[in-house]
């Protein structure tokens, strides 16, 4: 069972949100009203994933997500947004959030977002994708470079299926490995490459060319 964290400051969007959720069989363990709620009930109940509104009273959605994912960079958060082009939804992937979903949505696609997250995927599309790699670049910030040389083999394809968004469970099939040597593996990449978690190494790998998102 999926186990959410609801962040957002309109109680009737969380019921709404809640209701659809538990139809699904997911389970909703905390609703937060705002973002210092958020970071106090991600830290005491390490939910599967956390769906995080922008923009929100006392701590916006961006800067919740940056604070949560200090205390514990494993945390999955999809931000929810009215706007595609939204920049703040650029910041937030830049901090590590998987992705993102638009506020009209169909059921269907925030379920499917949900459970893509949960087992361990990121929501990135081509346009995201290189939008925050222009960001990089506008701001002069740099993800590491030009060090997948010391990457092997074996190391490299499992940075490739990464980026182009299979689940450690899809990348130890493909790959014919245990979950938990893609777990290890996915470790020992950050490392080299002094990254801090899924979202930043799929840019990495797609900045690169190691993956694209055709």
């Amino acid at each position: 069972m999926i186990r959410v964290l609801l962040v957002d400051d309109h109680a009737l969007f969380r019921q709404g949100l809640r209701s659809l959720l538990e139809s699904e069989g997911m389970r909703v363990i905390g609703e937060a009203a705002n973002g210092r709620e958020a970071i106090r009930y991600a830290a005491e109940t390490h939910p599967d994933v956390i769906l995080m509104d922008i923009q929100m009273p006392e701590l916006d959605g961006v800067k919740a997500t940056q604070s949560i994912l200090e205390i514990d960079p494993k945390s999955s958060v999809i931000m929810i947004t009215m706007y595609r082009q939204d920049r703040y939804v650029f910041e937030a992937v830049k901090a590590g959030a998987r992705g993102y979903v638009l506020k009209d949505a169909d059921a269907a696609t925030l379920i499917d977002a949900i459970r893509r997250v949960a087992a361990g995927e990121a929501l990135l599309d081509a346009d995201m994708a290189q939008n925050v790699l222009d960001d990089f670049r506008d701001k002069r910030e740099e993800l590491p470079s030009e060090k997948h040389a010391d990457l092997n083999e074996r190391e490299t394809m499992i940075l490739k299926l990464l980026a182009q968004g299979f689940s450690n469970q899809d990348i130890a099939l493909r790959l014919d490995i245990s979950e938990k040597t893609v777990r290890n593996r996915l470790s020992e990449i950050f490392t080299k490459l002094q990254l801090n978690n899924r979202t930043q190494a799929a840019l990495y790998a797609i900045r690169e060319g190691i993956a694209n998102l055709d």
